[in-house]
């Protein structure tokens, strides 16, 4: 397995938030990403705590780019539908600190589905979690550009 980040998720340039892959299986996808000091969501040095769920998302998108390359395809555009009692124990997460994210899979259904149960650990303890749902669907492309109904 690759462990470039850009081989399993489809974000790119700013909007690629997650930097490392630490561990990708069949129940779940840990990620890494180093807190920038400046840029799209930086503000008086940090990042606020609400970016945590596109974290999440993001590490969700590897899980599902990783389980697309096992079964002989390719990372797809997927869409966070919603997220359950986002809690963070920061306002931020400031800028050089480096986030440990982690996303288990609780349920991915033959149509697209998913949930997903998230945490954010900061030099080792959990500051934020979440409960995410996902819909991944057979072609997302189209799906944007209003060719296909979901």
């Amino acid at each position: 397995m690759t462990s470039s980040i850009e081989a399993y998720v489809p974000h790119r340039g700013a909007m690629r938030l997650i930097d490392r892959v630490v561990a990708v299986d069949e129940a779940h996808a840990v990620a890494e990403l180093d807190v920038p000091d400046d840029g799209l969501f930086v503000h008086d040095g940090a990042v606020p705590a609400w970016v945590g769920i596109e974290y999440m998302a993001q590490t969700v998108a590897l899980w599902a780019g990783a389980r697309a390359m096992r079964a002989g395809g390719a990372p797809a555009i997927g869409f966070l539908l919603g997220s359950r009692r986002y809690e963070a124990g920061v306002a931020a997460f400031p800028g050089g600190a480096t986030l440990r994210v982690e996303a288990r899979c609780e349920m991915a259904g033959d149509n697209g589905l998913g949930v997903f149960d998230c945490g954010i650990a900061m030099n080792g303890d959990i500051v934020a979690t979440a409960r995410l749902s996902v819909f991944e669907p057979k072609d997302g492309s189209a799906l944007l550009e209003g060719g296909i109904s979901a």
